[in-house]
């Protein structure tokens, strides 16, 4: 395991700035023209020794920092075309290595979600999150070999954005492997959670339950609580009476399609969590002693059912710009099915939650969902999209002047599938007037988590 002064490690400082000169020089695609391959060499030359100088820190990764330097020199060697780094790639195993505090040094060219597009080299230096009553949890009722918990010690430009997730898909390579891991940055996660749902409770004048100011003051609390929801989250898409393919892979759809799939597998995350807590308080009750695994599992699952709605109703609803914004639509519907179910309430200008009353209603809103999926499979494609749509607006006012809130024209409805999807308006389901105010008020602090990492608030 390495140490803590990894990330001030001469090697690595030399490594990171060589990635971002090698950035600099870099088309969108990765490649590099003929007026940039002398400084490209000399910065190659740069990050193939700094790998060289710090891989033995990081034994458990040898084989893959070793094709990572095979990977860096044949790009090199063939004139800094589009780079392909699948053999490194393939050789890179984090979900071997799930031991909480362990770091690894990753290397890639590589786009990074909700940062940027082009696939230029970025430097991380990450360490596991992985806290025992999480390898209960996987190892017993929610087994997820694939996913990757972690946290951001170190970082070059690409990640000094919103981006919270590390996925071998974003990496620039010949030819698509299978895919064996998928990590979360969920210190990340936790801080920016905590920066705005402070923010947005101040601006609601909303008061927490007891219990939950953990979930603002306590990093270490809250990013176990954001592994928990995520870890069963992420298991969820292949799960279920599903579409046969739930986000339809390489096909469009109707961005409020993505809206109920992410929505359902965070629903779920949160159904989960009220039987843990619910199985784990009946056995405390009844007077058995709980492990130290399942103490920390009740009071985490009760953590992760105020994460869920808390993290959708204040950041994801007003994040991003309005355009096919997926997981604004997402928090906008919750917010609006508790509100219209009378268990969240804006009077006097204050923020109030009956929160006795939210399970349940938190948990039909998932049912709902899970009961548009479990038909999908008797009707045509397109039939579940105008059932998906249906159940979208009966809880968010579509733009008024929304071609499919008047109903699709027989020219759409008789044709393909393409043309369903370009009726749709960027900002199908606006903003309502509360959400309008709230964005006003936290926009400041949401562009602030810009690049926010755990050890920033």
């Amino acid at each position: 395991m390495t140490t803590i002064s990894v990330e001030r490690h001469p090697a690595w400082l030399r490594l990171k700035d060589a990635v971002t000169a090698m950035q600099a020089l870099q088309a969108p695609d990765g490649s590099i023209s003929a007026q940039g391959h002398a400084a490209a060499h000399d910065q190659v030359g740069a990050i193939v020794a700094a790998i060289g100088e710090l891989t033995p820190l990081f034994g458990h990764d040898a084989d893959y920092l070793a094709a990572s330097v095979v990977d860096f020199e044949r790009w090199a060697n063939e004139a800094f075309g589009v780079p392909d780094f699948f053999d490194s790639l393939v050789a890179f195993h984090p979900q071997r290595h799930r031991i909480d505090g362990l770091r690894h040094l990753v290397v890639f060219p590589m786009y990074t979600q909700n940062g940027s597009r082009s696939r230029h080299i970025e430097a991380l230096l990450v360490e596991v999150i992985w806290p025992e009553f999480v390898a209960h949890l996987e190892a017993g009722d929610y087994p997820n070999k694939l996913f990757v918990s972690l946290r951001l010690v170190d970082f070059t430009a690409g990640y000094d954005t919103n981006s919270a997730v590390l996925f071998p898909e974003t990496v620039s390579m010949r030819e698509i492997p299978t895919f064996t891991w998928g990590a979360i940055f969920q210190d990340r996660e936790a801080a920016r959670f905590r920066r705005v749902v402070r923010a947005a409770c101040e601006v609601t004048k909303l008061e927490l339950p007891a219990g939950v100011a953990g979930l603002i003051n306590d990093q270490d609390s809250t990013e176990k609580t954001f592994v928990m929801w995520d870890i069963i989250h992420d298991r969820t898409h292949m799960r279920g009476d599903l579409p046969f393919d739930p986000f339809m892979i390489k096909q469009r759809m109707p961005y409020f399609l993505y809206s109920l799939e992410e929505l359902r597998c965070d629903l779920t995350a949160f159904s989960e969590c009220v039987k843990i807590e619910q199985r784990l308080s009946a056995k405390r009750a009844a007077g058995e002693e709980l492990s130290a695994a399942e103490d920390e599992t009740l009071r985490h699952a009760g953590l992760v059912q105020y994460a869920v709605v808390f993290d959708r109703i204040f950041r994801f609803a007003i994040t991003g710009i309005r355009v096919r914004n997926y997981d604004g639509v997402g928090g906008q519907l919750l917010f609006a099915w508790l509100h219209q179910r009378g268990v969240l309430h804006w009077t006097d200008t204050a923020l109030t939650f009956d929160w006795e009353d939210v399970p349940a209603a938190v948990v039909a809103l998932g049912e709902a969902i899970n009961e548009l999926y479990w038909r999908s499979i008797d009707r045509p494609k397109l039939v579940h999209w105008l059932a998906a749509y249906d159940l979208v607006r009966s809880v968010l006012a579509p733009h008024p002047a929304s071609v499919w809130a008047r109903g699709l024209p027989e020219e759409i409805l008789a044709g393909p599938p393409k043309g369903y999807t370009d009726a749709v308006l960027d900002d199908e389901f606006p903003l309502s007037m509360f959400y309008e105010a709230l964005e006003k008020k936290m926009r400041d602090v949401i562009a602030s988590t810009a690049g926010i990492r755990g050890t920033d608030d």
